[in-house]
């Protein structure tokens, strides 16, 4: 499995915090069966999102002819998606979570276990920074 975590480098005498986190992976090798099947899918999306601490306020999976599966989920927290193209054996997944009540890589350890791809890349990005100006001792 390949990690990066890309993290900008804040200014001296500044905290930086960031309003959300978002996971992009990329799962290779991985079985047919189960990402050109829209219901798996989603099944196995909506219980990481439980299981990370998620909030779930809608879904939509579409299977594509004759195969292929995009499929999203909201959620208070921002969002998980999918793209599969099972003919390569490849699934692009999406986490993007803001607040402190989901952990998005608790999600993303539990779609890994699930799918048991081959090969995996995965990138942390950190969205909307916002600085502060630390208080002198």
């Amino acid at each position: 499995m390949t990690l990066k975590k890309l993290t900008l480098v804040g200014e001296v005498g500044m905290e930086t915090r960031y309003l959300g986190k978002h996971l992009i992976a990329e799962f290779y090798g991985c079985s047919r069966d189960k990402i050109d099947n829209p219901e798996f899918l989603r099944e196995i999306l909506e219980n990481s999102i439980l299981k990370a601490g998620g909030h779930i306020v809608g879904r939509l999976f579409h299977r594509f002819n004759p195969q292929g599966v995009t499929g999203i989920v909201a959620i208070s927290e921002s969002h998980v998606s999918v793209h599969t193209w099972p003919e390569n054996g490849y699934m692009a997944l999406d986490i993007f979570t803001c607040g402190s009540e989901m952990d998005p890589w608790v999600a993303y350890r539990e779609i890994f276990e699930k799918i048991k791809p081959g090969k995996v890349k995965v990138i942390e990005i950190n969205r909307g920074e916002l600085k502060e100006v630390k208080a002198e001792a």
